[in-house]
């Protein structure tokens, strides 16, 4: 349950990573930065990702004394933007905002250059559920309903939009429905948006995608969200059952956002770059911007998010093997 795991990790590493990285961060400040640093995000300009990004980046910059700039490198899934990070010199002037697709549910199914251990996690900022929903003149009302509808139906009758094969979505949803015993036909798109659009446009029968995508529909009364692939409720989505109120939330699966460097970076140099990006994330803007697209803040660093990603990585790789994905040879 990653983000059950992200509150206590929170709890258990936050007060140490800050005593740590405030100490460490005046004597590596003295050398580095020595020149702007770049931030790569590996996905297109303008989605929730890339705000992130960008507005950490503003808050950090004074605290590095350096510019800190956002460079987006989209494709392949996100693979060619942490690709190109770890093509960088090793110095910490070269470090990568994410989502969480491209470390843990990718490599599953598209060839990379890359493994877990080419990766330093710095920190994880907070993390959201995926959501099911309908349209507003769908007969259920709950999730119950819906579910009870499914499994009156043949197998596969009913589809699901989500945001690629293989990507975190699609086997967070799979995850979900293999323990639920029920099958649904699952539609590619590219990104939530165009999800949306295609359920907004009655080619599809359920959305399937992030819930900050969908929220303004829901909030104008032209989605009812009544699925969430976390653990837990939603304040968002009142109508939306969490997996415990189904009785599965160790099949909980989320997406989160956070900040890795390349292997072998300095450790003084990861220490100061926490410190500020910590600063930077504790402010109220940060916050409120995390809280407006329906992430819930949380805030974990160091080895406690190298366990998150390397236990997210684990559970849908069987997931990916349970439902046939087979990650091409590298």
């Amino acid at each position: 349950m990653i983000a059950t795991m992200l509150r206590r990790a929170a709890l258990l590493a936050g007060a140490a990573a800050f005593g740590l990285g405030l100490a460490a961060a005046p004597a590596a400040a003295q050398t580095f930065p020595d020149r702007p640093v770049r931030v790569i995000v590996p996905i297109a300009a303008g989605g929730g990702t890339d705000v992130f990004a960008r507005m950490l980046a503003e808050l950090a910059s004074p605290a590095l004394r350096q510019p800190v700039i956002v460079e987006n490198r989209p494709g392949a899934s996100g693979t060619i933007g942490l690709q190109a990070m770890l093509d960088a010199p090793r110095d910490g002037h070269t470090i990568s905002f994410i989502w969480n697709a491209p470390l843990t549910s990718v490599p599953h199914t598209l060839g990379t250059r890359y493994t877990m251990d080419d990766f330093e996690p710095m920190f994880i900022v907070g993390t959201a559920p995926f959501t099911m929903c309908v349209r507003p003149n769908h007969p259920a009302q709950n999730a119950q309903d819906l579910l009870a509808l499914i499994r009156s139906r043949p197998p596969e009758s009913i589809s699901y939009g989500n945001e690629g094969v293989g990507g975190t979505m699609h086997l967070a949803a799979e995850r979900m429905f293999r323990s639920l015993g029920v099958q649904l036909q699952a539609i590619p798109f590219q990104g939530a948006a165009q999800t949306l659009n295609a359920f907004s446009g009655g080619h599809i029968d359920l959305y399937g995608g992030s819930v900050a995508v969908v929220m303004a529909t829901a909030r104008a009364g032209n989605a009812r969200c009544l699925l969430l692939t976390s653990a837990e409720n939603h304040p968002a989505f009142p109508q939306a059952s969490g997996l415990r109120a189904l009785g599965i939330p160790q099949e909980e699966t989320t997406i989160w956002w956070g900040m890795i460097a390349p292997r072998g970076v300095p450790a003084d140099r990861i220490a100061a770059l926490q410190a500020a990006f910590r600063q930077a994330g504790a402010q109220e803007r940060f916050r409120q911007l995390l809280e407006q697209q329906g992430v819930t803040p949380g805030w974990v660093e160091g080895a406690a998010m190298g366990t998150v990603m390397r236990r997210e990585y684990e559970e849908l790789g069987r997931v990916a093997t349970a439902i046939g994905l087979q990650r091409p040879a590298r």
